[in-house]
């Protein structure tokens, strides 16, 4: 496949998405941070084929890190980015530098209100004002008819979905079904850092999930034993710190007691120095 078009300036992301719907093409966009896994592709492939042309983004956001957080070993690696992003039909690759996206004395930050703050917003508080505002910057640049999420960042779906609807952003939001690896595990980029002995560890997030999944394809329905079943997967072992186990109404954050409509149950740990996210849906 071609290698994509690398552009590395706003204006001219912008006119290349606009030439191409000028000309009557759908264009769909995909925002990574890069360092792409088959879940990034995924998103990938699912935009060629809902759409004429698609444009991907590669951008280590800075203000979605707290000064804690990974951002300066967060893996880079833009020249195989963009191979692989080429190899599944990518026609472009914005890939801004972080001056062009915040120039100096930037300061607006964007609060999308109650959806962002329990769970990954109360662990990381000012993850999800970061990733709303570069979201809705990478929007606006590429103005695309279509935006495609995975399903693996659940809370960033909701996030992002009440932010395009509260802006009245013009822009279809898509999520996809999350990528596993043969054993279960959700592809994540952070998945480099766990060792041999951590990567094995990790597992219990997905198995935990799957506990509760077979619980409620069986029949049960009381969200506090779903998440019990979850958790003492989890809890039972070793090297895993669990951070929280959630019952929510689909598309929400909204806890529930009992689970009689779409749910989805959510879970985060720290695997030795890394933290993994993942979530399965009760429908």
């Amino acid at each position: 496949m071609p290698t994509p078009l690398l552009i590395h300036e706003i204006d001219a992301t912008r006119q290349w998405v606009r030439e191409r719907q000028r000309a009557g093409e759908t264009v769909g966009v995909v925002p990574t941070m890069g360092a792409l896994h088959a879940g990034h592709l995924s998103l990938a492939e699912a935009a060629t084929k809902g759409c004429d042309r698609v444009i991907a983004t590669v951008f280590v956001n800075p203000t979605q890190f707290a000064p804690s957080e990974d951002f300066e070993r967060y893996p880079r690696d833009l020249e195989a980015d963009a191979k692989k992003l080429g190899d599944v039909g990518v026609d472009a690759v914005f890939a801004p530098s972080v001056e062009a996206m915040y120039p100096p004395g930037a300061t607006t930050s964007i609060d999308v209100g109650s959806v962002a703050r329990p769970f990954e917003g109360a662990i990381r508080p000012t993850h999800f004002a970061g990733v709303a505002t570069v979201v809705a910057k990478l929007l606006l640049i590429a103005p695309a008819d279509r935006a495609y999420f995975g399903q693996k960042d659940y809370q960033q779906t909701v996030v992002v979905r009440r932010m395009v609807a509260d802006l009245n952003l013009p822009i279809e939001v898509v999520v996809c079904p999350t990528v596993r690896e043969a054993d279960g595990i959700a592809m994540s980029s952070r998945n480099a850092y766990l060792s041999a002995d951590e990567r094995q560890r990790a597992l219990c997030l997905s198995q935990g999930l799957r506990e509760a999944e077979q619980l409620h394809a069986a029949g049960e329905r009381d969200a506090s034993t779903l998440r019990e079943a979850a958790r003492k997967v989890i809890t039972d072992t070793d090297g895993v710190e669990l951070q929280y186990v959630a019952v929510l109404r689909d598309g929400t954050m909204d806890e529930v007691e009992t689970v009689d409509a779409p749910a989805v149950i959510a879970v985060a740990a720290r695997v030795g120095q890394t933290r993994l996210i993942d979530n399965v849906r009760l429908a």
